[in-house]
Protein backbone atom coordinates (compact mmCIF):
# COMPACT_ATOMS: atom_id res chain seq x y z
CA UNK A 1 0.00 0.00 0.00
CA UNK A 2 1.77 3.08 -1.29
CA UNK A 3 2.07 5.92 1.25
CA UNK A 4 0.54 3.89 4.08
CA UNK A 5 2.37 2.62 7.17
CA UNK A 6 1.04 -0.41 9.03
CA UNK A 7 1.65 -0.19 12.80
CA UNK A 8 3.07 -3.45 14.16
CA UNK A 9 4.05 -2.44 17.71
CA UNK A 10 3.44 0.28 20.32
CA UNK A 11 7.08 1.37 20.08
CA UNK A 12 6.73 1.92 16.34
CA UNK A 13 3.63 3.99 17.02
CA UNK A 14 5.38 6.18 19.59
CA UNK A 15 8.43 6.63 17.38
CA UNK A 16 6.24 7.76 14.50
CA UNK A 17 4.35 10.26 16.67
CA UNK A 18 7.56 11.81 18.02
CA UNK A 19 9.34 12.00 14.66
CA UNK A 20 6.54 13.28 12.39
CA UNK A 21 4.75 16.63 12.43
CA UNK A 22 1.33 15.32 11.35
CA UNK A 23 0.09 11.72 11.75
CA UNK A 24 -3.26 10.62 10.30
CA UNK A 25 -4.27 7.27 11.84
CA UNK A 26 -6.97 4.87 10.63
CA UNK A 27 -8.14 2.54 13.41
CA UNK A 28 -9.88 -0.35 11.67
CA UNK A 29 -10.83 -4.01 11.95
CA UNK A 30 -10.78 -6.74 9.31
CA UNK A 31 -14.39 -7.72 10.00
CA UNK A 32 -15.64 -4.07 9.69
CA UNK A 33 -17.62 -3.44 6.47
CA UNK A 34 -17.49 0.40 6.56
CA UNK A 35 -13.72 0.17 7.14
CA UNK A 36 -13.34 -1.70 3.84
CA UNK A 37 -15.53 0.83 2.01
CA UNK A 38 -13.53 3.89 2.99
CA UNK A 39 -10.13 2.18 2.78
CA UNK A 40 -9.53 3.15 -0.90
CA UNK A 41 -10.25 6.81 -0.10
CA UNK A 42 -7.79 6.79 2.79
CA UNK A 43 -5.19 5.10 0.59
CA UNK A 44 -5.66 7.75 -2.13
CA UNK A 45 -5.15 10.57 0.40
CA UNK A 46 -1.98 8.89 1.61
CA UNK A 47 -0.61 8.54 -1.91
CA UNK A 48 -1.13 12.27 -2.60
CA UNK A 49 -0.07 13.86 0.67
CA UNK A 50 2.35 11.55 2.52
CA UNK A 51 5.75 13.17 3.13
CA UNK A 52 8.58 11.80 5.32
CA UNK A 53 8.83 13.56 8.71
CA UNK A 54 6.07 15.99 7.66
CA UNK A 55 2.86 14.00 7.32
CA UNK A 56 2.33 10.22 7.70
CA UNK A 57 -0.74 8.05 7.09
CA UNK A 58 -0.90 4.95 9.28
CA UNK A 59 -3.30 2.05 9.75
CA UNK A 60 -3.83 0.50 13.19
CA UNK A 61 -5.58 -2.85 13.45
CA UNK A 62 -7.47 -2.71 16.75
CA UNK A 63 -7.41 -6.52 17.08
CA UNK A 64 -3.63 -6.91 16.63
CA UNK A 65 -2.74 -3.67 18.43
CA UNK A 66 -5.24 -3.41 21.32
CA UNK A 67 -2.78 -1.43 23.47
CA UNK A 68 -2.53 1.36 20.91
CA UNK A 69 -6.32 1.35 20.43
CA UNK A 70 -6.99 1.55 24.19
CA UNK A 71 -4.38 4.26 24.65
CA UNK A 72 -6.25 6.42 22.12
CA UNK A 73 -9.72 5.48 23.44
CA UNK A 74 -10.98 3.97 20.22
CA UNK A 75 -14.47 2.51 20.73
CA UNK A 76 -15.91 2.36 17.19
CA UNK A 77 -14.62 1.44 13.75
CA UNK A 78 -13.56 3.05 11.60
CA UNK A 79 -12.10 5.88 13.65
CA UNK A 80 -9.70 8.43 12.19
CA UNK A 81 -7.46 10.51 14.42
CA UNK A 82 -5.15 13.35 13.39
CA UNK A 83 -2.10 14.09 15.58
CA UNK A 84 0.11 17.18 15.49
CA UNK A 85 3.46 16.91 17.27
CA UNK A 86 2.16 13.90 19.24
CA UNK A 87 -1.16 15.46 20.37
CA UNK A 88 -4.57 14.55 18.94
CA UNK A 89 -6.20 17.59 17.32
CA UNK A 90 -9.20 15.99 15.54
CA UNK A 91 -11.24 12.77 15.61
CA UNK A 92 -13.59 11.48 12.90
CA UNK A 93 -15.81 8.47 13.59
CA UNK A 94 -17.52 6.47 10.85
CA UNK A 95 -16.95 6.19 7.12
CA UNK A 96 -17.30 9.93 6.50
CA UNK A 97 -15.35 10.45 3.28
CA UNK A 98 -16.13 14.18 3.03
CA UNK A 99 -15.19 14.92 6.63
CA UNK A 100 -12.00 12.87 6.29
CA UNK A 101 -10.93 14.69 3.12
CA UNK A 102 -11.52 18.11 4.70
CA UNK A 103 -9.63 17.16 7.85
CA UNK A 104 -6.67 15.87 5.84
CA UNK A 105 -6.60 19.09 3.78
CA UNK A 106 -6.30 21.14 6.98
CA UNK A 107 -3.63 18.81 8.31
CA UNK A 108 -1.58 19.18 5.13
CA UNK A 109 -1.66 22.96 5.58
CA UNK A 110 -0.46 22.59 9.16
CA UNK A 111 2.40 20.35 8.03
CA UNK A 112 3.54 22.92 5.45
CA UNK A 113 3.09 26.01 7.65
CA UNK A 114 6.52 25.71 9.26
CA UNK A 115 8.25 25.39 5.89
CA UNK A 116 6.43 28.40 4.43
CA UNK A 117 7.34 30.56 7.44
CA UNK A 118 11.03 29.66 7.04
CA UNK A 119 10.89 30.57 3.35
CA UNK A 120 9.27 33.87 4.23
CA UNK A 121 12.11 34.81 6.58
CA UNK A 122 14.71 34.01 3.90
CA UNK A 123 13.17 36.51 1.48
CA UNK A 124 14.90 39.91 1.81
CA UNK A 125 12.49 42.77 2.47
CA UNK A 126 12.57 46.54 2.43
CA UNK A 127 12.17 48.71 5.47
CA UNK A 128 10.57 52.13 5.64
CA UNK A 129 13.20 54.77 5.03
CA UNK A 130 15.74 52.17 3.95
CA UNK A 131 18.48 52.84 1.48
CA UNK A 132 17.19 52.84 -2.06
CA UNK A 133 19.01 51.55 -5.08
CA UNK A 134 21.21 54.34 -6.46
CA UNK A 135 20.34 55.55 -9.92
CA UNK A 136 22.91 55.40 -12.67
CA UNK A 137 23.95 58.83 -13.92
CA UNK A 138 22.93 59.82 -17.41
CA UNK A 139 25.73 58.99 -19.84
CA UNK A 140 24.65 61.78 -22.23
CA UNK A 141 24.69 64.55 -19.60
CA UNK A 142 28.01 63.55 -18.03
CA UNK A 143 29.66 63.10 -21.43
CA UNK A 144 28.50 66.54 -22.58
CA UNK A 145 29.86 68.33 -19.50
CA UNK A 146 33.16 66.46 -19.69
CA UNK A 147 33.56 67.36 -23.36
CA UNK A 148 32.97 71.06 -22.69
CA UNK A 149 35.49 71.12 -19.85
CA UNK A 150 38.06 69.27 -21.96
CA UNK A 151 37.71 71.70 -24.88
CA UNK A 152 38.02 74.69 -22.54
CA UNK A 153 41.15 73.23 -20.96
CA UNK A 154 42.75 72.52 -24.35
CA UNK A 155 42.03 76.06 -25.57
CA UNK A 156 43.45 77.64 -22.43
CA UNK A 157 46.64 75.56 -22.44
CA UNK A 158 47.08 76.05 -26.20
CA UNK A 159 46.79 79.84 -26.01
CA UNK A 160 49.17 79.94 -23.08
CA UNK A 161 51.85 77.88 -24.83
CA UNK A 162 51.53 79.78 -28.13
CA UNK A 163 51.83 83.19 -26.47
CA UNK A 164 54.63 82.04 -24.15
CA UNK A 165 56.95 80.67 -26.86
CA UNK A 166 56.36 83.49 -29.39
CA UNK A 167 58.22 86.83 -29.74
CA UNK A 168 54.92 88.66 -30.16
CA UNK A 169 52.63 86.88 -27.73
CA UNK A 170 49.57 88.98 -28.45
CA UNK A 171 49.81 88.55 -32.22
CA UNK A 172 50.45 84.83 -31.88
CA UNK A 173 47.43 84.41 -29.62
CA UNK A 174 45.23 86.29 -32.09
CA UNK A 175 46.27 84.08 -35.01
CA UNK A 176 46.26 80.83 -33.03
CA UNK A 177 43.75 78.15 -33.93
CA UNK A 178 43.08 77.77 -30.22
CA UNK A 179 41.44 81.23 -30.18
CA UNK A 180 37.71 80.46 -30.18
CA UNK A 181 36.90 83.95 -31.54
CA UNK A 182 39.27 83.51 -34.47
CA UNK A 183 37.06 80.91 -36.16
CA UNK A 184 33.93 83.05 -35.75
CA UNK A 185 35.59 86.18 -37.22
CA UNK A 186 37.00 84.28 -40.19
CA UNK A 187 33.55 82.86 -41.03
CA UNK A 188 31.78 86.26 -40.87
CA UNK A 189 34.49 88.06 -42.87
CA UNK A 190 34.93 85.28 -45.45
CA UNK A 191 32.81 86.83 -48.21
CA UNK A 192 34.20 90.38 -47.71
CA UNK A 193 37.81 89.28 -47.69
CA UNK A 194 37.35 87.43 -50.99
CA UNK A 195 36.15 90.54 -52.80
CA UNK A 196 38.95 92.59 -51.21
CA UNK A 197 41.58 90.27 -52.58
CA UNK A 198 40.12 90.59 -56.06
CA UNK A 199 40.14 94.39 -56.05
CA UNK A 200 43.65 94.48 -54.62
CA UNK A 201 45.01 92.35 -57.43
CA UNK A 202 43.31 94.51 -59.99
CA UNK A 203 44.77 97.71 -58.60
CA UNK A 204 48.17 96.12 -58.42
CA UNK A 205 48.13 95.28 -62.09
CA UNK A 206 46.90 98.78 -62.91
CA UNK A 207 49.65 100.48 -60.97
CA UNK A 208 52.21 98.29 -62.65
CA UNK A 209 51.07 99.52 -66.09
CA UNK A 210 51.01 103.11 -64.91
CA UNK A 211 47.23 103.56 -65.30
CA UNK A 212 45.00 103.84 -62.22
CA UNK A 213 41.43 102.54 -62.68
CA UNK A 214 38.79 105.22 -62.38
CA UNK A 215 36.38 104.99 -59.45
CA UNK A 216 38.45 102.44 -57.56
CA UNK A 217 39.07 103.14 -53.91
CA UNK A 218 40.83 101.10 -51.28
CA UNK A 219 39.21 100.80 -47.90
CA UNK A 220 41.47 100.31 -44.92
CA UNK A 221 41.11 96.82 -43.53
CA UNK A 222 39.61 96.83 -40.07
CA UNK A 223 41.44 95.01 -37.38
CA UNK A 224 39.43 92.19 -35.90
CA UNK A 225 38.73 92.42 -32.23
CA UNK A 226 40.41 89.33 -30.73
CA UNK A 227 40.52 88.35 -27.15
CA UNK A 228 43.92 87.29 -25.98
CA UNK A 229 45.15 85.56 -22.87
CA UNK A 230 45.71 88.96 -21.26
CA UNK A 231 42.04 89.86 -21.87
CA UNK A 232 40.95 86.66 -20.12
Amino acid sequence: MSGLIEINSPSQWQSLLSGTTIVVADFYADWCGPCKQIAPIFQGLASRHACPQKIAFVKVNVDSQPEVAQQNRVSAMPTFKIFQNGSCIQTIQGADATGLSQAVAKAVQLAGAGKSREAGFKTPGRTLGGESVPRRPSAFGSGLQLGQLLNLLISFVGLYLVSFFSFDGQKAAENSRFNIHNARQSRTAGSGSGSGFGSGSGSGSGSGSGAKPSGSSTRPQQRAAFKTLADL
